[in-house]
């Protein structure tokens, strides 16, 4: 991996193929690998520039709360160090929180951007609670246990079974998450703000994919909005992984977004 230094924080990223710049954000606990299954098609069409999130994989994790929006200028200024002036940018999960937060503050830097098994809500009152626990939970326990608790309910019930080998690579990339870059990601996540309106006003173009049996964010909270500049897919059968759960599919969805929007 590369690495570049943001405002005292080493960020790392990965990047691969030529051509206008597409940035892909993993989700919590996960890494830039979470894109290996996908990368190598979207890079025959564009330079894929694939971060590691402050606090995860092999960036640098400070101790302390963190803030989608702090976590979003360290993607502004990667992007600032790339001479990358505009991009497409495409933010998994917590990732997606992190695009919303870029699509609010600095629209001019994006081409279009998208949520895969991400939503535009803030955390209930019951989710914050659970944010909390998961705090607790790592700071008591450990990354490794707290990991092996939440991998499994990422993916749909069929598949951690069938998809046995998919799933320990995802509890593995989890293990590889510092436990303070664990607790400020989780901290973030919980005070993170409404975004909704930012789907329903902005004037790019947005894609919005959900899993069709995905427990962690199921398709309503994604579709929050249905204006004609948002796509909405719906893969079958997939839980919260699909670029584990049904890479093919998920590649499709993401070229015909991206090539629709040269026509």
């Amino acid at each position: 991996m590369e690495k570049v230094m943001c405002d005292g924080t080493t960020i790392c990223y990965a990047e691969q193929g030529k051509g206008e710049a597409l940035i892909l954000l993993h989700g919590y606990c996960g890494s830039s690998s979470y894109w290996d299954e996908i990368v190598p098609e979207l890079a025959r069409s564009y330079r894929c520039i694939v971060p590691d999130l402050r606090g995860h994989g092999k960036t640098d994790a400070p101790v302390g709360s963190y803030t989608i929006d702090q976590m979003g200028n360290d993607v502004l200024q990667l992007m600032d160090e790339l001479k990358v002036d505009k991009a497409f940018l495409l933010g998994h999960s917590m990732g997606g929180y992190i695009a919303l937060s870029i699509a609010q503050r600095h629209p001019e830097r994006l081409n279009a951007f998208g949520l895969i098994h991400s939503t535009a809500y803030p955390d209930s009152e019951e989710g914050k609670e659970k944010r909390l626990r998961a705090v607790s939970t790592i700071q008591t326990e450990g990354i490794v246990h707290f990991v092996d608790g939440l991998v499994p309910g990422l993916f749909a019930p069929e598949h951690v079974e069938s998809l046995s080998s998919q799933v320990t690579r995802v509890k593995e990339i989890g293990y590889q998450t510092a436990p303070q870059g664990a607790t400020g990601a989780a901290l973030a996540m919980r005070e993170r703000p409404d975004r909704r309106d930012v789907l329903s006003a902005t004037p790019l173009p947005v894609l919005l994919v959900a899993g069709q049996k995905d427990a962690v964010i199921p398709p309503e909270r994604t579709f929050t909005s249905d204006k004609p500049h948002i796509t909405q897919a719906v893969i079958p059968g997939a839980g919260h992984m699909s670029m584990y759960e049904a890479p093919e599919e998920l590649i499709q969805v993401i070229k015909q977004f991206l090539t629709g929007l040269s026509k």
